[in-house]
């Protein structure tokens, strides 16, 4: 984890584009970006997934994000925006230090690298009852 570009950009061992910063969040423009305005927001904990980090630094990160969206709204001039934030390989992350990605969204398609392919299932009920139980005893033992 402490060799990830992610952690060598906190520590300056790599220059970035820095759009904000707090004692424990990082915000900057992505260096390969989908779109104009491409930001990446890391939290400064070295956690790889949403699931190993902390609810301390998972709080900063979502008081942060919100400030930070907005900013990149109305500096780019986008009329809406993704945000993308995978866990784990198979999920695509390919770097592994938490990071949300924050894409702009413009009028014309071109403008944008990221295309999504969305093929929803249908949720059995009695299937969806179980594992909602399930889910629920283990988010109640945390």
């Amino acid at each position: 984890m402490s060799q990830t570009i992610f952690a060598r950009i906190l520590r300056g061992e790599i220059p970035c584009h820095k759009v904000y910063e707090d004692a424990a969040v990082l915000a900057f423009l992505d260096v390969f970006p989908l779109s104009r305005g491409h930001t990446l927001v890391i939290p400064k904990e070295p956690a790889p997934t949403m699931d190993a980090l902390s609810d301390d630094s998972a709080a900063a990160l979502g008081r942060a994000l919100p400030r930070i969206c907005r900013a990149v709204l109305a500096a780019t001039g986008a009329g809406a925006y993704n945000l993308l934030q995978n866990n784990g390989a198979l999920a695509h992350q390919a770097v592994m230090h938490l990071h949300v990605h924050i894409i702009p969204r413009y009028d014309t398609p071109s403008d944008s690298g990221l295309g999504l392919l969305w093929r929803p299932g249908k949720l059995d009920p009695a299937l969806g009852a179980d594992l909602a139980k399930q889910i629920s005893a283990k988010v109640s033992s945390e």
